[in-house]
């Protein structure tokens, strides 16, 4: 398989693809979970779909690109998982046709080929969570593109305007996922250390990063909702995250392949003699790209294999120096259909449960599962006060209040009497058919605001209330 992919010919894009569509055949075998960050994103695009402004009117920490996105799929094809993996798939093909391509014809390695493409192909397909249309996923493409721009300059040792580009692909990707916006460090440092760029071509780059913010900022602005963008957006990646043990153990299995491959493809670059200069300068670019990527895990709101798609680039570019080193080709060959055997093993335990007493790949922690409703509240407009635990799986959400961890600023600050004027202006707006109150806010709120209590009342189950009018 690998001497197939080493051959350096154009049509082979063709068998890329056709591999990486291989490589995803046991998604068509078995039904892809539905996950809860899938969900939040469904939600959000339904939301904005009716009307509502992203943080002024949803209040959710998504990127506002992402939501966008979000917001079109709605719009064309309704709460749809299936066309949230068509879009990724899409997305993921154009990732390794442009790795391979800027790999290949920049000169990066020695020897060029169509490997770093299907390297790149199998390290998309670690875990079905990757199938769907993740945030990371979208800013990683633009990651990639300001990559290529990077490896373009370093290449000829001359900066010109594209240092613009390059910003402006960076603020582009941080607008998808707000975290990316560590990678304007590493090229940055890139340019500053293996080129001559000068003060004004830095603050050119620096100027195209920030200059889709600053588009942003004034829509909200004029708008009025730079308020609600701190709140919700800015501010909240800052937060305290309280990772579940078992998310660890998981993930560092799902990943523990990619990383020794690339681990080892590394060590092997620092004794290697095939190098020039400028390839040598790619390889340190590189490393710094996984200290940058590191960075970025404390920021990450949950922990998945999906959030760490933005180490690719990295380890596909070790991996494949790691197996196109060794002289003896069929132990390559060997090395190489281990690598494909595991990484295929672990996404089938995960997607299939080969072996149920093995949690490995399955993401349970992640997985949206139907809470325990009456069968009357279903295809209801409902507000969750307190974590989402299904609630939403088959019912639409009302208010603003999407996100537990940023309506608290409104419905557990109810001594505060703006947010009481929040809570009664969201309830009037957009009115839920039924509340489930899981945190026993609702006395206090009527007790607050006596209209609501004549709108809403006690139903015959525990901590949920309905509508009367």
């Amino acid at each position: 398989m690998l001497s197939f992919f080493r051959a350096n010919a154009t049509s082979q894009n063709i068998s890329l693809v056709l591999f990486f569509m291989l490589l995803r055949l046991p998604f068509l075998w078995s039904e892809v979970p539905l996950l809860i960050p899938e969900l939040s994103w469904m939600l959000v695009g339904e939301q904005m779909n009716r009307g509502f402004m992203l943080y002024r009117d949803v209040w959710d920490n998504i990127s506002p690109l992402s939501g966008m996105v979000y917001w079109a799929i709605d719009r064309l094809f309704g709460r749809s998982q299936l066309a949230y993996q068509v879009v990724a798939a899409v997305i993921s093909v154009f990732q390794i046709l442009y790795f391979n391509y800027i790999i290949r014809t920049r000169d990066v390695l020695p020897e060029r080929s169509q490997v770093p493409g299907a390297i790149y192909a199998i390290f998309l397909t670690i875990s079905f969570d990757l199938a769907t249309l993740s945030p990371m996923l979208m800013a990683a493409t633009f990651l990639l593109l300001a990559l290529g721009v990077v490896i373009k300059m370093l290449e000829k040792r001359q900066i010109t305007n594209e240092i613009f580009e390059m910003g402006l692909y960076i603020g582009l990707a941080t607008l998808f996922y707000l975290p990316a916006a560590l990678f304007m460090v590493w090229a940055f440092i890139s340019l500053i250390f293996y080129t001559g760029t000068t003060l004004r071509q830095h603050v050119l780059g620096f100027f195209g990063s920030i200059f889709p913010l600053l588009m942003v900022m004034l829509y909200f602005y004029l708008n009025d909702g730079v308020a609600s963008l701190n709140r919700n957006l800015l501010t909240s990646v800052f937060q305290v995250r309280q990772y579940d043990l078992n998310d660890f153990s998981s993930l560092i299995i799902s990943l523990l392949i990619p990383l020794i491959v690339g681990g080892l493809g590394f060590m092997r670059m620092l004794t290697a003699t095939r190098f020039v200069n400028y390839q040598t300068r790619i390889q340190q670019m590189m490393a710094i790209w996984l200290i940058v990527a590191v960075l970025m895990i404390p920021l990450m709101q949950y922990l998945a294999p999906m959030q760490f798609v933005v180490f690719t680039p990295a380890l596909a570019y070790f991996a494949t120096y790691y197996f196109l080193s060794f002289k003896k080709r069929w132990l390559a060959e060997l090395l190489f259909l281990g690598f494909v055997g595991g990484i295929a093993l672990i996404q089938y335990q995960g997607l299939l449960n080969l072996n149920p007493a093995l949690s490995v790949g399955r993401l349970e922690n992640l997985r949206a599962k139907p809470a325990l409703l009456p069968d009357q509240i279903r295809q209801k407009r409902i507000l969750v006060i307190g974590e989402d635990e299904g609630e939403y799986l088959n019912n639409f959400t009302a208010t603003p209040y999407l996100n537990w961890d940023l309506a608290r600023y409104d419905l557990k600050n109810l001594d505060n009497f703006d947010s009481v004027i929040h809570v009664y202006d969201n309830f009037r707006q957009d009115p839920p058919d039924y509340v489930i109150d899981k945190e026993n806010v609702m006395p206090k709120l009527f007790n607050r605001v006596p209209a609501l209590k004549k709108r809403y009342k006690p139903s015959p189950w525990k901590g949920i209330y309905e509508k009367t009018s």
